[in-house]
């Protein structure tokens, strides 16, 4: 069972229309009440850090997230805020991450971004796999993902460092650590290569 974090961020009926394409299976989690019997977690996200991590806490899931992930192990994906909200801190606010795994969010350098349009980082780009990992399965060694993002997951450890995605540099587009996998850009909006990441999640 695929449970999805509904928090009041993101596109949570997307992800649930993929998963039933598929038949999988999946439930939505608004309260701490909903978070029995789960397999494997989805923390989607958009907007700001500070207002992401508030909107977690003010839900009351989250101490009940801590405990499902780093006691119990199930295995997690967070997806773009929802991948930063992992880090332990971010320069996009002032409230502490839920630092599953080590690192802070940073702002994108634009002294090193030659487009016009420096930020935030918008439309599709490569993610190339810095490690053989389940997640990648059929995949190609660059496969395009869509993204929309100005800050980034500055992460402390280089072997939780799943994927790669240039823009001006080389930034941590999908990350790693046991049971926690993140990922900068947005599956549910990426056709076929969303899919596919999100049908590998499901196998984990």
């Amino acid at each position: 069972m695929i449970t999805i974090i509904n928090y009041g961020i993101g596109n949570i009926n997307a992800f649930v229309n993929i998963y039933k394409r598929f038949d999988i299976p999946v439930n939505i989690a608004v309260n701490v009440d909903d978070l029995n019997n789960v397999d494997k977690i989805i923390l989607p996200g958009v907007g700001s850090f500070d207002y992401a991590m508030q909107r977690l806490a003010d839900s009351g899931m989250k101490d009940r997230l801590n405990e499902l992930v780093l006691e119990e192990k199930k295995h997690v994906l967070g997806i773009c805020v929802g991948m930063q909200l992992m880090a332990e801190s971010s320069d996009e606010g002032t409230l502490d991450g839920l630092g599953w795994i080590k690192g802070h969010v940073k702002k994108i350098n634009v002294e090193n971004v030659h487009h016009r349009s420096k930020l935030p980082h918008m439309g599709w780009n490569d993610v190339e796999p810095t490690i053989h990992h389940p997640i990648f399965d059929k995949m190609n060694d660059k496969q395009l993902f869509y993204f929309l993002h100005s800050y980034y997951y500055k992460l402390q450890n280089p072997e939780n460092c799943l994927g790669v995605t240039n823009y001006g540099e080389k930034l941590a587009s999908v990350i790693g650590r046991d049971n926690i996998l993140g990922i900068q850009c947005h599956p549910e909006k990426s056709h076929e290569a969303g899919e596919l990441f999100l049908k590998n999640f499901a196998k984990l």
